[in-house]
């Protein structure tokens, strides 16, 4: 026996196992994934919902944000009119509010200045960003509620969509937001769940 011969066999015996593993890992014969394991999706977060179990009227429109699923459903007052969108939701149970509320101002490419708690969880936060920047976390439109520093707004930051990202806010895609601050009328009754 060679030399080359013997290094040769102890490199095949030593990649055996590997390739054992990795063809045990692909098997030949078997059905295709989506026929072997019932495939489960999360369709609760996008399933409509009835305003009537929320509201006790439209009025001139209801905005539903569910914290647990991390979407937001709106009801125009019309009666026809329903939007479903994904949201960012609050970081943690303690920054989360939840109840009744209302839309009481609404504004265009919104200036944003962080709360005294924001600033003093992050003192590297600036003092003011104004509207327009892309560093803006209100994104490009902003509904303010009654609970003071509560807003649902856009984000230029879309890794947030579907997350608990926020400080207390309900955040949509700014393309999500500008659709919907079109419907959201002044006095449209929010609850957050």
């Amino acid at each position: 026996m060679t030399r080359r011969s013997a290094l040769l066999g102890v490199a095949s015996a030593l990649s055996a196992p590997a390739l054992v593993r990795a063809q045990s890992a692909f098997p030949v014969n078997e059905p295709p994934i989506e026929t072997q394991v019932p495939t489960r999706r999360n369709v609760s977060s996008f399933a409509q919902q009835d305003w009537q179990d929320h509201f006790a009227s439209l009025g001139v429109g209801c905005l539903l944000a569910d914290i647990t699923s991390r979407a937001v459903h709106y009801w125009g007052g019309d009666g026809v009119t329903y939007r479903l969108y994904p949201s960012s939701v609050p970081m943690s149970e303690e920054l989360t509010k939840r109840g009744h509320t209302e839309v009481v101002r609404k504004s265009e490419n919104p200036s944003w200045t962080p709360t005294a708690s924001m600033r003093e969880r992050d003192p590297s936060l600036p003092e003011r960003i104004e509207g327009g920047d892309p560093g803006n976390p209100l994104g490009t439109r902003a509904m303010y509620l009654t609970w003071p520093a509560y807003l649902v707004h856009g984000t230029h930051d879309t890794r947030k969509i579907g997350r608990q990202s926020s400080s207390g806010c309900i955040g949509l895609y700014n393309q999500h937001v500008e659709e919907l601050y079109e419907l959201v009328q002044i006095g449209t009754q929010v609850r957050l769940i």
